[in-house]
């Protein structure tokens, strides 16, 4: 049976702290986890229409070894500026790869579409991602709020507000592994229009309702529900980040990223769609100093997919209404 570190956050893995910074009028945010020491690195994209930065050097064939934070941000395009941001942040403290005398912090960075979510984007010259960013990476800590907050602000699924979740595994071996999420995706994460949500297998407790599956299946179950069905289609993509504390190499860890896309076809229907950007990021503090066996390596992946799912349906679940709402939240239903 899998349980929850004692946070059921993503900092339940050692050595991660994560900071948020929201923009109520802008209904817009970013989220940051910055790593205590460089952390083993890798990303897999599934979704159509991504929008990154720094994912290239995470694939194993590539030179760095590992990263000092990631960003998950607002924005659409305009939400890469809040990597910048981090990056000054870890820079005045002196964080980086030393390189021909500078320091550089290694900050990879995915972006969701929120720009049509009835917040004010009218921000003159230049957007405000750099500066939320900045605010982000000051504000880490190992305990942060879920829902509407940080790059989960802004976020909408189809049919109810989205918003940023998190949580947390410890398996048998002695590995925890962690989930945080963006929830941003065209398809539903409840089944039809019901309370119920599709990840209800894999909860733990009653981290999101404690509901389970509907008895009997709504007979409309299997029609796929779209953000803006009659509108241009656009305004989507689910990101996070997974993490653990065993000893991964490079190659590891996009298996690890890989895995975890298992939790988004658990939670949310559809999904890895054109109008998509999912992605994943994945963190290997090795905090632990477990290296895993074949058979808890599975479990691991496993549970990479089982966490996420979980996370998913969390930040649904904690999203709170706010003026200019496009969607209602779960808790209205």
């Amino acid at each position: 049976m899998f349980r929850t570190g004692p946070r059921n956050l993503i900092t339940d893995v050692a050595g991660l702290r994560v900071g948020n910074a929201s923009d109520t009028r802008l209904k817009s945010g970013v989220t940051t986890i910055v790593c205590d020491e460089p952390a083993v690195a890798g990303v897999q994209i599934l979704g159509g229409a991504p929008g990154t930065r720094e994912t290239d050097l995470l694939e194993p064939h590539n030179s760095i070894e590992a990263i000092h934070a990631v960003v998950l941000s607002g924005g659409s395009a305009y939400g890469l500026d809040a990597a910048s941001g981090v990056q000054a942040a870890l820079r005045e403290n002196g964080i980086g790869v030393e390189v021909g005398g500078f320091r550089v912090p290694i900050v990879p960075a995915a972006i969701l579409f929120d720009l049509r979510n009835g917040g004010d984007k009218d921000w003159g010259r230049y957007p405000p991602y750099r500066d939320l960013g900045y605010e982000a990476a000051q504000a880490i800590g190992i305990d942060f709020a879920l829902g509407t907050v940080g790059a989960g602000t802004g976020a909408l699924s189809s049919g109810l507000k989205g918003g940023l979740g998190s949580a947390s595994t410890v398996l048998d071996s002695g590995v925890t592994i962690g989930a945080l999420v963006a929830v941003n995706p065209t398809g539903s994460v409840t089944i039809a229009r019901s309370r119920h949500f599709w990840a209800a297998p894999f909860e733990i407790g009653d981290e999101f309702g404690g509901l389970g599956y509907p008895t009997p299946m709504p007979k409309d179950a299997k029609r796929i529900l779209l953000k803006f069905r009659d509108k241009q289609v656009g305004g989507n993509t689910t990101i996070a980040v997974i993490a653990t504390d065993a000893l991964l190499t490079k190659a590891a860890a996009k298996r690890l990223a890989i895995s975890a896309h298992d939790g988004f076809v658990r939670a949310i229907w559809p999904t890895h769609t054109p109008a998509d950007g999912d992605l994943v990021f994945a963190l290997a503090t090795g905090k632990s100093g477990i290296e895993l066996a074949p058979n808890d390596a599975i479990e691991l992946y496993a549970a990479a997919g089982a966490t996420m799912a979980r996370a998913i349906s969390r930040g649904v679940f904690a999203a709170t209404p706010a003026d200019g709402d496009l969607f209602p939240v779960w808790s209205s239903r």
